[in-house]
């Protein structure tokens, strides 16, 4: 099976746009299940800050997209049984570097904020670096808690 450079670069933009989906960790960003839901509020003082990266995503939608193109890359090589090995290894190939890709292109800069609560617990959070909130140490901040979930904004 023969495929044309438009083919592929169509399939290729489809599963980018799927892959780039992600929402954000930011400590202003709330998803779509968090609104309207009651969260627990404390305050505290920012003790320190450390500039950490939150690891990207590896999703099944990701993988996909490279054994679909590296599949259809492979089986534009050779014929018959050499055909057929390149097939299965360009889709295999294609899945591990579309992992990969998928990984570095979700990967982002992340805050650890060590907070003393009012109440004297140490908490540490981290959260996806947001552009509205700043943190200093020793800045007064409010502390979200929903379940297990945490988010700081400034007071």
């Amino acid at each position: 099976m023969k495929c044309s450079i438009g083919t592929f670069l169509s399939i290729s933009l489809v599963c980018s746009s799927l892959t780039g989906c992600v929402s954000g960790l930011e400590g202003s960003s709330y998803s779509r299940s968090e609104a309207r839901q009651i969260q627990q509020v404390e305050f505290g003082a920012v003790l320190s800050t450390k500039p950490v990266i939150i690891e990207g995503q590896r999703t099944d939608w990701g993988e996909l997209s490279g054994v679909i193109i590296g599949g259809i890359a492979g089986s534009s090589v050779g014929e018959g049984k050499g055909q057929q090995i390149a097939t299965t290894l360009g889709a295999i190939g294609g899945a591990v570097a579309a992992s990969v890709v998928e990984e570095k292109a979700t990967r982002v800069q992340g805050l650890e904020l060590t907070v003393k609560m009012d109440s004297g617990k140490i908490l540490s959070i981290v959260q996806e670096v947001d552009e509205i909130n700043q943190f200093q140490k020793g800045q007064r901040v409010r502390i979200l808690m929903q379940g297990s979930l945490a988010r700081v904004s400034p007071e």
